[in-house]
C-alpha cells in the first residue's frame, strides 16, 4: 500500500511538493446521484420549478466548485484547470440525476478532488434548489470514476463503461 502524501515524518498535515514534477495532462471523471420523488424530478424535466433552470444553475455551480477547490479542501493545491465539464441527465427510470464532471489540466498535480468536488456541489445546488418542494432527496454516492496522468498512473472505476 502506498504511502499517505499529505502526511510528513513527523506525522503532521503537510501540503505536497510539486515544485520538481514535470508538467503533464491530467484528467478526471466522477460522478454523483441526487435521487429525489418522481414529482419533483418532473419539475425539474419540464421547467415548472418556481426558482428556474435547475440544471444550468447546478451546472454553473459544479464549475466554479472545481476552480475553488483548492478553497475548501486545505491541502489542495491552486490549479489552473483548462477545462471543467459538468453534465446533468434525469433518469425517470431512477427518479434521480446523475452528474457527470470532467476536469482536466496540463500540470504538475491531478485534479481528481476537482472533479469530485465539482460533482458534490452541483448536487448540493439541485438540493438547494429543490428543497422547498422535497427535503428527504438523497445525494449519493459521489465517486471517482476515471483518472489519468500523474505518477500514479491511471484509474478506471471497475463497473465504469
Amino acid at each position: 500500500m502506498s504511502q499517505l502524501t499529505h502526511i510528513n515524518a513527523a506525522g503532521e498535515a503537510h501540503m505536497v511538493d510539486v515544485s520538481a514534477k514535470a508538467d503533464t495532462v491530467r484528467e478526471a471523471r466522477a460522478e454523483a446521484y441526487v435521487t429525489m420523488n418522481p414529482e419533483t424530478l418532473a419539475k425539474i424535466i419540464d421547467g415548472s420549478h418556481h426558482k428556474g433552470d435547475v440544471f444550468a444553475t447546478a451546472r454553473i455551480a459544479g464549475i466554479q466548485a472545481a476552480k475553488r477547490t483548492w478553497e475548501l479542501i486545505p491541502l489542495c493545491h491552486p490549479l489552473l484547470l483548462s477545462k471543467v465539464e459538468v453534465q446533468l441527465q434525469a433518469q425517470a427510470q431512477h427518479s434521480r440525476v446523475r452528474i457527470t464532471t470532467l476536469c482536466r489540466l496540463a500540470g504538475k498535480t491531478g485534479v481528481e478532488m476537482e472533479a469530485l468536488t465539482a460533482a458534490t456541489v452541483a448536487a448540493l445546488t439541485i438540493y438547494d434548489m429543490c428543497k422547498a418542494v422535497q427535503k428527504d432527496m438523497v445525494i449519493g454516492p459521489v465517486r471517482l470514476l476515471t483518472k489519468s496522468g500523474g505518477k500514479s498512473g491511471d484509474f478506471r472505476a471497475v463497473d465504469h463503461d
